[in-house]
């Protein structure tokens, strides 16, 4: 259950690194968030209420314990879940929420906790975009009941494959280690603690990928620092275009830009953002992609493809789920024709290459004559 000599001296440097009681290492990020999910205790046919703009792994988790996910929009200022949305999803069936820091931007996490305070519901972070933003100089993923990081090959350091779990909840952790690791390491029966009925999984971190990831970690703010600069250059070179909106960053670490976002005004370009993206892919600018996801449109919810023998677990309440009806109408907007994501991780870039970048849509924003 506790790991090997480098998974422990990982992970007694993730205490220390992230301030908080207990660290966790997993294979994966995805791994981590079905852990996370089940230390919560979730039963079949419980709500958790998450974002629509995240990697699937994220709704995939709470369907993992046939609990059910619910979709609350995303703020257009930040792409984070937004705890307006939230607030009209709260049921009496609401168990957790899964709070996205997404591009590496930490999601508004005190607004969240005010609008859930006196209700029995808990917050996973999924920061696996955001191993060190911060929020109100406090580290995002630290400051929910569980927390997270991803250690995947593109993200902003990599041990190849990986994934760190944070808590400061003492049970939640000996749920965690079990969970990881086939529950087979069974402490006494104890309803209490309710550490019965667990069903564990292999999700361990390799030594080797945990003797990488110590040395990963002591790169990381540096690696933060650097592209800090490079991508404050970059948005003080393109906020004067017209008709974009590109993201400010004003304080040490608040963005550490896994993905720089762009938003469009499409109404006052009068092009399609398919052939802006063209253009600029055109003047030799790499790694833009339009729209992110919207997993609340993804086929396994709009078609109700069966899960289990039984079809999906939402069968088993008496509520009625209606994702075809799902209205998420920012990231549908953003998704549908307005964002464009510069997929930073992907790139080692210099400031010469920030520069390049400049110019190439400067010179885009004249040929269409929007300058």
């Amino acid at each position: 259950m506790e790991g090997g000599k480098w998974v422990l001296k990982f992970e007694n440097y993730l205490k220390k690194f992230y301030n908080v009681k207990h660290a966790i290492t997993v294979n994966s990020w995805t791994s981590g968030l079905i852990c996370a999910v089940g230390a919560l205790d979730i039963e079949p046919g419980d709500e958790i209420i998450t974002s629509p703009w995240s990697m699937s792994a994220s709704t995939m988790a709470i369907l993992h314990w046939n609990a059910i996910p619910v979709f609350a929009d995303i703020n257009k200022n930040d792409f984070c879940i937004d705890p307006n949305s939230i607030k009209k999803k709260i049921s009496n069936k609401t168990k957790a929420i899964i709070a996205v820091d997404i591009f590496g931007k930490g999601c508004d996490i005190k607004k969240i906790k005010k609008i859930i305070s006196g209700k029995n519901i808990k917050i996973i972070s999924d920061s696996a975009q955001s191993p060190y933003s911060l929020y109100k100089k406090k580290i995002v993923g630290t400051l929910s009941e569980i927390g997270g990081y991803s250690l995947n090959c593109h993200k902003h350091i990599n041990s190849g494959e990986g994934g760190v779990l944070v808590t400061n909840n003492s049970l939640i952790a000996k749920r965690l280690k079990l969970l990881r690791n086939h529950a087979e390491n069974f402490p006494k029966l104890n309803s209490k603690k309710k550490l019965q009925n667990m069903i564990g999984y292999n999700f361990r971190l390799g030594e080797i990928e945990a003797a990488i990831g110590i040395e990963q970690y002591k790169k990381l703010k540096d690696i933060l620092i650097k592209r800090k600069k490079l991508f404050d250059l970059l948005s003080r070179n393109l906020k004067n275009l017209k008709g974009i909106v590109v993201p400010s960053s004003k304080e040490k670490f608040d963005h550490n830009f896994y993905i720089y976002p762009i938003v469009l005004d499409y109404n006052f370009l009068k092009h399609k953002r398919s052939y802006i993206i063209k253009k600029l892919e055109l003047e030799g600018v790499q790694g833009i992609r339009g729209g992110y996801i919207n997993i609340h449109k993804l086929p396994m919810f709009q078609k109700k493809i069966a899960y289990g023998t039984k079809g999906f677990p939402w069968t088993i309440s008496k509520k009625k789920y209606n994702y075809s009806n799902a209205s998420c109408p920012v990231a549908e907007e953003f998704q549908d024709k307005s964002f464009i994501g510069f997929q930073v991780c992907l790139f080692d870039l210099t400031k010469k290459d920030i520069l390049n970048i400049s110019i190439a849509f400067k010179k885009v924003w004249k040929c269409l004559k929007i300058s």
